[in-house]
């Protein structure tokens, strides 16, 4: 016998006419390329939004079609976000940070066909759109005025002037609600970069588990600063949590240092606010330096790589902030846990209370968990086994779009590629990676890539790159590399080599000589004896 409840398809259009109708009046704000603050009201968005959607129509572009977007985190970021998966394309934001080629590598494997930017990443433009073959529109995030003669890019329209001739009302499309709503490429996986394709219905449930008290706790008198970008996976969902609950919503845009950061907390009352480890780091020196105090900031969510606890001493002792350490991946939208703590805890003492939040948490619900040991066999949760840890859930990826290496599950588990441990309560802590990226402020950058410039040095036989602590980045590469037999190659040429290969931050910080690097029975070179062997190597100034 079925239910007899209304069918109603979940919809990300559905989320902005709920703002609209219920929240209308509730503020977004954002620091705009330009320097000037910008600010408007979830009713603006929505009806630009709409606007949006019949320039998507404009363009004629197919059901499910990429659009792909290269901006900060902005009222006009956010307007695509509804206005493109409202008409059913698949929203697809690029990461600005990696190199160029990786960035034309990436629309073309997900076919973009438009390519919406701020003006900040015009160079970016000019140096793929040559190579992004399948792109056959570029938008300037601008007005019209704000858009050069000279870029050589044929076509290039202003944001403003495209939306402008498009009435403000729209009728969104009802689709399935498992239709794919939007895409982010991870390299926190070996080899190229893989796709998590978000559906409609995945994205709302994840919204609904991420505003829940136990989690983000999010609601109408929150004001919101997502200082994760939004092209970091969908700035962790925060957009569509905060026009689910009426949030008002601050963004920082390109102005990303301590100082920009607090004066924008402090100037619009901030009470929630999100982002990694090292935006913190710079905003609290910013503070001990001028003594200064929050007077609206609640609590903040730490992600991306491990919260030091230093850190979690600075918000909570010295300044009144709660912080909520989080997990998650780009294959699960990602939030998977958050460390809030039980009604049991509140008695602890500060040393044991430190014990708990150091944890990355525990799942929200629709988060299922478990720790396998190299068998396959579920461990216990005692918080004191650790093996490989696995997920599922409805926001979780069962497959890598247009993946070629078939689906990753695990007899419907997806490995995350994280070591890890699980208490009785359901608290999970990271304890390793089984996989050799790094994580290097919150990005990740591939062992691999970095391995393979260094070895197409003609002085090169062999290197492998680890990650080396660092008390600022969390992690940097450094290449540990074997020269070949009377070749001379120094720490600066190699270094000098990287130039224009990738990305200025994911180049190593040092280059290590070394006899020879360990190898396994298959011949696959064992890291782990690698840095066992460097255990006392300090980064240069670190």
């Amino acid at each position: 016998m079925l239910g007899l409840m209304q069918n109603q398809p979940l919809m990300i259009s559905s989320l902005i006419e709920h703002a609209n109708r219920h929240h209308g009046e509730g503020e977004i704000v954002s620091r705009r390329v330009e320097g000037d603050i910008h600010r408007c009201t979830y009713k603006d968005i929505a009806a630009r939004s709409r606007q949006v959607a019949h320039a998507m129509d404009g363009l004629k572009l197919a059901f499910g079609d990429r659009v792909a977007t290269l901006a900060w985190n902005g009222y006009r970021h956010l307007e695509l976000y509804f206005g493109v998966s409202g008409t059913g394309r698949v929203l697809h934001t690029l990461n600005p940070r990696l190199h160029p080629d990786q960035i034309a590598w990436i629309a073309n494997h997900a076919q973009d066909q438009v390519l919406c930017f701020d003006m900040t990443f015009l160079p970016i433009i000019k140096a793929i759109h040559g190579k992004a073959t399948t792109i056959r529109h570029f938008i300037a995030l601008c007005d019209a005025d704000k858009l050069p003669s000279d870029t050589g890019i044929a076509g290039l329209t202003s944001y403003e002037a495209w939306i402008a001739p498009h009435p403000a009302t729209y009728a969104w499309p009802e689709f399935d609600e498992n239709t794919a709503s939007s895409m982010c490429y991870t390299s926190g996986t070996t080899g190229n970069p893989k796709a998590a394709l978000y559906s409609h219905r995945s994205t709302i449930l994840h919204a609904f588990a991420g505003s829940m008290p136990d989690a983000l706790n999010m609601s109408a008198r929150d004001s919101v600063l997502p200082v994760v970008p939004m092209f970091h996976v969908n700035a962790w969902g925060l957009p569509y949590a905060a026009a689910m609950t009426g949030a008002k919503l601050v963004f920082p845009g390109p102005a990303m240092d301590g100082k920009s950061i607090f004066e924008l907390i402090e100037g619009e009352k901030v009470s929630f606010a999100a982002g990694v480890p090292t935006v913190w780091q710079m905003m609290l020196a910013h503070m001990q330096a001028g003594k200064l105090r929050f007077s609206t900031l609640r609590r903040t969510v730490i992600g991306g790589s491990a919260c030091p606890p230093a850190m979690i001493t600075a918000f909570n002792d010295d300044y009144g902030v709660e912080v909520l350490h989080a997990w998650g991946m780009t294959e699960m939208s990602p939030v998977g846990t958050v460390c809030t703590l039980k009604n049991k805890h509140l008695a602890l003492s500060p040393d044991d209370k430190m014990k708990v939040r150091l944890k990355q948490g525990r799942g929200l619900y629709g988060v299922d968990m478990k720790i396998v040991d190299p068998d396959g066999r579920e461990l216990p949760w005692d918080g004191k086994s650790f093996g490989d840890l696995l997920v599922k859930g409805p926001w979780i990826i069962s497959d890598y779009f247009n993946s070629e290496a078939g689906s990753p599950l695990v007899d419907g588990w997806f490995p995350t590629g994280d070591v890890a441990t699980i208490d009785s309560d359901g608290y999970m802590q990271i304890t390793d990676r089984s996989k050799d990226v790094i994580k290097s402020g919150g990005e990740w950058i591939s062992s691999i890539d970095v391995e393979n410039i260094a070895v197409a040095h003609p002085a090169v036989a062999m290197a492998a790159c680890i990650g080396i602590r660092h008390p600022k980045w969390d992690e940097r590469p450094i290449i540990a590399v074997v020269k070949k037999p009377g070749a001379e190659v120094t720490r600066e040429d190699l270094l000098a080599f990287y130039e224009g290969k990738i990305a200025k931050w994911q180049v190593p910080d040092d280059v290590v000589f070394v006899d020879a690097i360990p190898l396994g029975g298959t011949g696959k070179m064992q890291k782990t004896k690698l840095r066992e062997i460097l255990k006392d190597y300090v980064l240069p100034g670190a």
